[in-house]
């Protein structure tokens, strides 16, 4: 968590000196997983996600955006409309923290300068690089849940979209509502699928061991705006 905060910082601090426009904030919202264990529903934000964000808006459609996101990924089999898993009834947690960076776009023009209300839906493209923890599950019969084995934690890289559509209530403000989905590169989110000394034992693998895990971050972000107007501002 704190390699993450620092990264992001400093990141900040080096884009902020060449004096553009920017917005830094928050984002709150909620997560979900989506893989082996659980419900099969692809938006259902069950625990709680928070994180950092900045923006160095080049263009009233396209800004460069950082960020940090923390949560825990939490599924439980207790609610669902698959059989089988009802009957198994397993239970993960998994905590989980993002770095990510990449363009977002926006597809009506945002200037941020101007006085009036402006909205606009925007699509955001990147790249995530995320920690969490690795284990393995062995079962312990129909009427007792499975042992839980952790063995560290580790890094893997994701590609996240996100949707949103957001709006200025004042030209110091900005306020998004948006999903994003991750499509990571590890199939052990929830202990399906161990690595390393673990990897390729038939008795700790189960569920669909040929698809990788996505998770999932909904929620709110409220950016403040500040810095120099940027060149599209002052050629007007």
């Amino acid at each position: 968590m704190r390699s993450c905060l620092l990264i992001f910082f400093i990141f900040i601090r080096v884009l902020v000196a060449n004096g553009q426009f920017h917005e830094i904030g928050a984002f709150i919202g909620g997560s979900n997983y989506i893989g082996d264990v659980g419900t099969r529903n692809y938006i259902h934000p069950n625990n709680l996600a928070y994180g950092l964000l900045y923006k160095w808006n080049v263009t009233t459609r396209y800004s460069f955006r950082v960020g940090v996101t923390f949560t825990k990924l939490d599924e439980k089999e207790f609610y669902t409309d698959d059989i089988n898993r009802f009957r198994r009834s397993y239970k993960v947690e998994n905590p989980l923290q993002e770095a990510v960076i990449g363009a977002e776009i926006n597809f009506i023009e945002f200037n941020l300068h101007q006085e009036r209300f402006r909205v606009s839906p925007y699509v955001f493209y990147g790249v995530s690089y995320f920690r969490y923890e690795q284990f393995y599950l062995t079962p312990n019969g129909p009427n007792s849940p499975p042992t839980y084995n952790s063995y560290g934690t580790t890094q893997k890289m994701g590609f996240p979209i996100i949707l949103g559509v957001k709006f200025t209530p004042n030209p110091l403000w900005v306020i998004g509502l948006e999903m994003g989905a991750r499509y990571t590169l590890t199939d052990n989110l929830d202990g399906s699928n161990p690595e390393n000394q673990f990897s390729n034992n038939p008795g700790y693998q189960f569920g669909n061991i040929g698809n990788k895990d996505w998770y999932v971050f909904t929620g709110l972000t409220i950016s403040f705006t500040f810095g120099d107007l940027p060149c599209y501002c002052k050629e007007k």
